[in-house]
């Protein structure tokens, strides 16, 4: 079986069902696990985020996409090579992976034996559910079981440990510059790890925000996770915050209660390793509770200087 995978979380889900052995091509944001950045590269995004700011990177998409143009281009050339048995993309945001037409449309131009697995996950039972079918069409169907249940008995975990505790006001910011708020399956996760996330939107794409809603919302932690970003620059562009209005009153930066994540890898893709980022959201809300055991790689609590307006 020949499997291509048009989106990262699908990698993830493909290497954690023991099938990494058939996935002949990834997109050039595959990096997870590392052997994924070996596999051939049949999906490219045809922006750098890592040379842009941030308000640079949402004139870009707002303006690709309302002229309709896609962000990504498939490579025809190399799938033509090494025809596909299975393509796995996504039909839920057109900003992380190519879309399920331009796909759709490709495939039937090269194959009409070939299955297109579309996944669109709009909560974390969702991204389970996906889980159980991409083993089912790739040949990993017990391991899909296996996984499910583990990452299951990790859920329940989490929400024993905060029953009873203390629900904190959360805001966890998926983008500075514009401000946006969480969507998805964040609001989700966030009330399983025992908060609530009052400027979310479960189960819906995350929103731009006016700044004031965040300031009158007053948070009690803040969780930054820039869509697409690893820790680092999540911390780096802390300044795009911190300069604007009334930041320093919010509760969370007067009590120390902001925290950066890895946002690519626990938040933003609808993996397995959104579990490891619930686990993260419950050391984060309650840290008298609950045992912090996130690498620095993977999350941080800021310290009262970086929270600082810089000048």
């Amino acid at each position: 079986m020949r499997i291509y995978s048009f989106l990262p979380s699908a990698t993830e889900m493909v290497f954690a069902l023991g099938l990494g052995d058939k996935l002949c091509g990834v997109t050039s944001e595959c990096d997870f696990p590392p052997e994924a950045r070996g596999r051939p590269v049949v999906v490219e995004s045809l922006l750098n985020p890592s040379t842009m700011a941030q308000g640079q990177i949402d004139g870009q998409v707002v303006e690709s996409l309302s002229h309709g143009h896609g962000l990504y281009s498939i490579n025809k050339a190399l799938l033509s090579l090494n025809r596909p048995d299975v393509v796995i993309t996504q039909d839920l945001c057109e900003v992380c992976s190519v879309s399920l037409r331009e796909t759709l449309k490709t495939i039937s131009d090269l194959s009409s034996d070939c299955k297109v697995i579309s996944l669109k996950p709009r909560g974390l039972g969702g991204v389970l559910e996906d889980i159980i079918t991409v083993g089912k069409a790739c040949g990993g169907e017990a391991e899909a079981d296996r996984l499910v249940g583990t990452l299951r008995s990790r859920i329940e975990r989490v929400r024993t440990d905060v029953s009873g505790l203390p629900v904190p006001r959360v805001f966890c910011a998926e983008w500075y510059d514009p401000v946006f708020a969480s969507g998805h399956w964040v609001p989700e996760m966030v009330q399983l790890a025992g908060g609530v996330d009052g400027l979310g939107d479960a189960g819906k794409e995350s929103r731009k925000i006016e700044w004031g809603s965040v300031v009158d919302y007053d948070p009690e932690v803040l969780v930054l996770i820039p869509c697409g970003f690893g820790v680092e620059r999540a911390v780096a562009d802390v300044g795009l915050l911190s300069k604007l209005r009334d930041w320093r009153d919010i509760t969370a930066v007067k009590d120390g209660m902001v925290f950066a994540a890895d946002g690519s890898s626990y938040f933003s893709r609808p993996g397995p390793r959104l579990v490891d980022g619930l686990e993260m959201l419950a050391a984060m809300l309650h840290p008298e509770h609950i045992v912090w055991s996130a690498a620095s790689n993977s999350a941080l609590r800021l310290p009262v200087e970086a929270l600082r307006p810089r000048t």
